[in-house]
């Protein structure tokens, strides 16, 4: 910068000295005097005595004595799990508790004197909670003559140690102080002072709490309060134990409950196994050890089950007897083994383990085809048998190409196999072999070849077998789109296939769910399957006489996985909807009622509040209804003006209304935002001939769906500010948030989470690119589609860009590589665009390691703070310029 530049400025300077009084100019310097709020409502349990321990006065081996200083550090109860309310009872032994009560503080603080003459140290735990509009900085200063520790969120931020006493009777002391920046994101947060007094201070047991705010905030930015009512957030949507897997017993009585949870501060987290009785729900037994535990599954006879152990050494194959009360280990550390199944008569078990080719020391590699670029791809599965009595084993399986176990048949004798081998001269670009083996004469039955692989498990007669694969899976049969039209193969279809006239009944043709997970029953003549319904995951029954299905009302918007008790009507199965966290139920089959098993997150959600979510469609320009939702802040004024987001995917799957997940909606609209989630043509779900508009599409389609779905969905909602209004999307989610930049302006801001921003490299270059492209591009490629491959690129457009737009990326992305995001933000960067590129050190397609996690959710969140609410604080704080 030149001189010429600098003058204006210093004569400025000087100006504004000579008009501003000094005292003033000082004023406006300490910006964090310039709001103080006194914290002057509380919960208090207390005075707790806690007496020092046995010999204290006596130096340790470390040369210290247990003074006070020791006993404030010392844990008297895991403070990260209070949430109190008032009147609530807290349990501090067998013969005490004390009741959270309610205490004001008048200007000069909390004072509790006069206290027990006894002369023994005493403790009061006070709590509040603060309550943030946004994101805003402040400083926290506590005062107090005794000692204190003061926690934010269950973490400690800062202590006093010191206990200022007064020199005589008559003379008087200032109380020493604690103070903290506090950076509270948008929501509540709990704030607890763990106060002990100093039985040798005579100074009042006192304590004086202070926020100040500091830069731009207002007072009314923060509140102060009692109740831990609060929104939801993202410590509330990951810490916590999750239920992830239920199993029943064949005889439906005992349900195993497969359950996980994050261990923060770290990124580890432990799972465990819980035993609960069907009828009420009660606890049977635990097993829990710090052990890695998957794969729970009940052995068809008895009160057995089994479950695999991980462990550095290897996976350990556990079967656990309750009438024997024994659990044995079958398989002690098989290195790299997958799962296990069962055989029906209880006799064996049929496990796979993944061999590894030796690592090569060249430095050279030949590819053997496109698939040779995934990580273990050169890795083969095989399979073998345990015999669960004798414990003797054998190998079923070897060769070239790995083996999956699809089924065993009813009578034990006989496994279904199948492998797979690359034929890159016709889409899908591989065939899937399906065999049968004998397992007492080891002779092996081809059933049949197909390009489309699916999965198949035997009837309970052992005469037919259901099979669930695209509409191609068996030519012509299983396809229903209008002439003209390419099926959408990832719209599952079910098939039964009859052994003896080797006949396939397509009977889910004309039926627009698409198929998840299919049982068989074998108490019933039906098949249940769990299907993808629109945006819901819901239950049918499909009664084999009739060939008519019949929905099953589950409790929850979104079916997870289901188990069917072998010899009873009962299954029991995991599920959330849009507002309702995850939980284990139980369903008669019979009586078609349901009641919920277990809630292992009731205590973590008891107090947050959500916003209602409604259903809200409108018509494309084919007069096609498109589905959509919205969610509303928990305390929506509709007298207010909103800020918006709009969520989509627009791929081929739809976004179903379950809870949480990577992109929580809730979340989202906790943090005052109006959500708008749509589903555009081509996701599955909604029939065969909608799916399909996916096929050959590439967002010429979706893109006009959202654009005119957004305006219709403000033209609607007053309450939204059409100026404010972002969008999101992850994936092909991240390419339609690309792709709209370039078709419109009216967006405010963009988040794009590993997406495609030119379909070729990606076709060429992701790992599953071109098999992905096998179904969505059908037949169409970068030499005879440039209509597809080149105009429907966002990084051929990036000059029509204007939205601000944040680019996310796992830096280790093998399904979408992170050039997709580099070249775009190349591209905008010399272009001179409003564009930021964050990558995740590590990670993959999703962002899983806790820590990361929290921190990129976080980072979505604040890049709307800053374009759609004005507050661009959260954001610099995240991520401050170079040299700042």
């Amino acid at each position: 910068m030149n001189n010429s530049l600098k003058q204006p400025t210093a004569w400025i300077l000087i100006l504004l000295l000579v008009i501003i009084p000094p005292s003033f100019a000082k004023s406006s310097e300490t910006t964090e005097d310039k709001i103080q709020i006194p914290i002057t409502t509380w919960l208090k349990i207390g005075p707790i005595e806690s007496n020092l321990p046995m010999f204290h006065d006596i130096k340790n081996i470390s040369g210290k004595e247990f003074d006070l200083k020791s006993l404030l550090k010392f844990e008297q109860f895991k403070i990260n799990k209070l949430l109190p309310q008032e009147g609530q009872r807290f349990n501090w032994d067998q013969s005490t508790n004390f009741q959270w009560s309610g205490i004001e503080a008048d200007s000069e603080g909390l004072d509790f004197s006069p206290t027990s003459e006894k002369d023994l140290p005493q403790f009061y735990y006070l709590v509040t909670y603060i309550s943030a509009n946004r994101w805003t900085k402040a400083k926290l200063e506590v005062m107090s003559h005794h000692l204190f520790q003061v926690y934010l969120n269950g973490d400690k931020i800062t202590e006093k140690t010191s206990s200022e006493k007064p020199k005589d009777d008559t003379s008087k002391v200032e109380p020493g102080k604690a103070t903290h920046e506090l950076k509270l994101e948008t929501g509540k947060h709990l704030l607890l002072v763990k106060l002990l007094k100093d039985p040798d201070n005579r100074s009042k047991w006192n304590l004086k709490a202070i926020l100040h705010l500091k830069e731009s905030w207002n007072q009314s930015d923060l509140a102060v309060n009692v109740s831990p009512k609060h929104n939801m957030n993202i410590k509330r949507l990951l810490d916590g134990p999750k239920i992830r897997t239920a199993s029943i017993s064949p005889d439906g009585e005992i349900v195993a409950l497969s359950i996980r949870q994050t261990l923060p501060p770290s990124d580890d987290s432990e799972s465990w196994i819980e035993l609960r009785h069907v009828k009420d729900g009660s606890l049977l037994n635990t097993y829990r050890g710090g052990m890695q535990i998957s794969n729970v599954q009940w052995a068809p006879v008895g009160k057995k089950f089994s479950y695999t152990s991980s462990s550095k050494e290897g996976s350990t194959l556990w079967i656990v007897d309750l009438d024997k009360g024994i659990s044995n280990p079958i398989l002690t550390n098989i290195k790299d083994m997958d799962g296990h199944t069962w055989a029906p008569d209880g006799s064996f078990i049929v496990y796979s383990i993944t061999e590894k080719p030796e690592p090569d020391k060249t430095g050279l590699k030949k590819l053997e085809g496109m698939p040779d670029r995934l990580p273990g791809w050169r890795n083969r599965n095989f399979l073998y048998l345990v015999n669960t009595i004798s414990g003797t084993r054998k190998q079923l399986t070897s060769g070239m190409l790995s083996t999956n176990l699809q089924s065993i048949s009813p009578d034990s004798k006989k496994i279904l196999f199948s492998r797979s081998t690359e034929d890159f001269m016709e889409r899908p670009y591989s065939k899937t072999e399906f065999f049968i083996l004998d397992l007492t004469t080891m002779e092996l039955d081809s059933l049949w070849t197909s390009r489309w692989s699916g999965h198949v498990q035997w009837s309970p007669d052992g005469n037919r077998l259901l099979v669930t694969g695209g509409p191609s899976m068996f030519g012509e049969i299983g396809i229903n789109v209008s002439q003209g039209k390419i099926p959408n193969d990832y719209d599952t279809q079910a098939y039964i296939y009859d052994l003896t006239t080797k006949n396939v009944d397509p009977i889910t043709v004309n039926f627009n769910p698409s198929i998840g997970q299919a049982i068989w029953s074998k108490t019933e003549n039906c098949i249940y399957f769990n299907t993808t319904d629109q945006s819901f995951r819901h239950l049918y029954c499909y009664d084999l006489n009739n060939k008519q299905f019949e929905w099953i009302d589950t409790g929850v918007e979104v079916l997870n996985r289901i188990d069917i008790a072998e010899n009873k009507p009962i299954a029991v199965y995991t599920g959330s909807s849009a507002v309702d966290h995850n939980k284990a139920f139980v369903l008669d089959l019979k009586k078609k009622t349901y009641r919920i098993l277990a809630d292992s997150e009731a205590e973590d959600f008891k107090h947050v509040e959500f916003g209602k979510v409604e259903r809200w469609t409108f018509k494309n320009d084919q007069n096609i209804e498109i589905e959509g939702r919205i969610y509303y802040p928990p305390d929506f004024n509709p007298e207010k003006k909103y800020p918006c987001i709009v969520y989509y995917y627009g791929g081929t799957t739809p976004v179903t209304r379950d809870f949480g997940g990577r992109y929580p909606k809730n979340l989202y609209a906790a943090q005052d935002y109006v959500i708008y989630v749509l589903q555009p043509s081509g996701a599955t779900g909604f029939g065969q001939e909608f799916s399909a508009l996916h096929v050959n599409d590439w967002g010429i389609i979706v893109t006009d769906e959202i654009i005119d779905g957004v305006r219709k969905f403000l033209a609607a909602h007053r309450f939204v500010d059409e100026k404010r209004v972002g969008c999101i999307g992850a994936s092909y989610g991240g390419f339609m948030t690309m792709l709209l930049q370039t078709r419109t302006d009216m967006f405010a801001a963009a988040v794009a989470h590993a997406g495609i921003s030119s379909i070729s490299s990606y076709w060429g270059e992701g790992y599953w690119g071109y098999l992905y492209s096998a179904i969505a591009t059908a037949n169409s490629f970068p030499w005879n589609r440039k209509d597809i491959y080149i105009d429907q690129s966002p990084l051929f457009h990036a000059d029509k860009i204007k939205t601000p737009l944040l680019l996310l990326h796992g830096s280790d992305d093998t399904n979408v590589p992170p050039g997709e995001s580099r070249q775009l933000y190349t591209a905008l960067k010399l272009l001179g665009k409003e564009v930021e590129l964050i990558e995740v050190e590590g990670q993959n397609h999703h962002i899983l390691t806790y820590n990361k996690r929290i921190k990129w959710t976080k980072t979505i969140l604040a890049w709307f703070d800053k374009w759609l609410k004005d507050q661009p604080q959260w954001w610099e704080d995240l991520y401050p310029k170079l040299g700042e």
